[in-house]
C-alpha cells in the first residue's frame, strides 16, 4: 500500500439509475442509485477512481445515490493526518483498547452472522435489512471483486465484540460495514471502530478513511460529523464540511 493521491486516469464503465424505491433514511422521500454496470469488472484501480467520485460497494454492486429531486447524501472521508480525537472520542478509545482485532478471510461465521442479526434486530428493527436472511448477508458483505478486509473485534476471553468490512484503495480505506454487540458494556463500539480504521490508515501510510454517504436530517448517520475534520464532495470537489 501506498500513500498519496494515484495518478490521474480514464475509466470507461457504464452507468445504469434504478427505478425510484422508498428512500431508507428520509421516509418522506423516494431514492434512485446511479449502478456500476455489474458486466464490467470492478477492479481496484477503477474501484477507487469510483469511491473518489462519491461511489459505495454493497456486494459485487457499485453505485451512488441520484435522485430526482434530492441532494441530501454527500459523501464524506475524514483526512487521517489532521484528525484529532475528542475528549469523548479519547474515552470510548480507552474504553474498548482491550479489544483486539484480527483479520480473517472473507467467509461465512455463524458467529458472526449470528451477531449481525442481533445487531440489525437492535439497532434497525423494522428496516429492510432487519429480515435479512443468510443469503442477503452474504451477498452484502461477503460478496467482493476487489481488495476487502474482514476483521472482527474480541474480548481478551475470547467474546466476539464487533465485525468491520473494510475496502482498502491506493490513498484510503473505505468503511463498507461494521457491527457490532448492541448490549456491549458502555456502548460506543461503533465510534470505536471507526476510530480503528483511522489509526489504521495512519499506520499505513493512507490519507482518508471514507464513511460513504452522511445525510444531515437522517438521526442514524449523524456520528459521521463528529469526526473531524470531515471533507465533503459537492460539485466534484472535496471541501471542508463546516455544520
Amino acid at each position: 500500500m501506498r500513500s498519496g493521491q494515484p495518478p490521474v486516469q480514464e475509466y470507461s464503465i457504464r452507468l445504469y439509475v434504478t427505478a425510484a424505491y422508498p428512500c431508507s433514511y428520509l421516509p418522506d422521500r423516494m431514492a434512485r442509485s446511479q449502478v456500476a454496470d455489474p458486466a464490467i469488472a470492478i477492479t481496484a484501480g477503477n474501484y477507487g477512481h469510483m469511491v473518489r467520485n462519491g461511489f459505495r460497494r454493497s456486494g459485487r454492486h457499485t453505485y451512488r445515490p441520484r435522485c430526482d429531486n434530492c441532494s441530501a447524501c454527500i459523501p464524506v472521508r475524514v483526512p487521517v493526518a489532521r484528525f484529532r480525537p475528542n475528549r469523548s472520542q479519547r474515552r470510548t478509545a480507552r474504553r474498548h483498547s482491550q479489544l483486539t482485532g484480527r483479520e480473517l478471510p472473507l467467509a461465512f461465521c455463524d458467529e458472526h452472522y449470528a451477531l449481525y442479526i442481533r445487531y440489525l434486530q437492535a439497532r434497525h428493527r423494522g428496516g429492510g435489512m432487519s429480515e435479512d436472511g443468510e443469503n442477503q448477508y452474504r451477498e452484502f458483505l461477503l460478496q467482493s471483486s476487489v481488495d476487502t478486509r474482514l476483521v472482527e473485534f474480541r474480548t481478551p476471553d475470547g467474546q466476539l465484540m464487533m465485525v468491520s468490512i473494510i475496502d482498502v484503495l491506493d490513498d484510503g480505506l473505505s468503511a463498507v460495514y461494521t457491527f457490532f454487540e448492541p448490549e456491549a458494556p458502555g456502548g460506543g463500539l461503533g465510534t470505536y471502530g471507526i476510530l480503528w480504521q483511522i489509526r489504521m490508515c495512519q499506520v499505513l501510510g493512507l490519507d482518508y478513511l471514507y464513511l460513504g454517504h452522511w445525510i444531515e436530517q437522517a438521526p442514524s448517520m449523524r456520528y459521521k460529523s463528529n469526526f473531524r475534520p470531515l471533507e465533503q464532495r459537492i460539485d466534484g470537489q472535496w471541501i471542508p464540511l463546516k455544520n
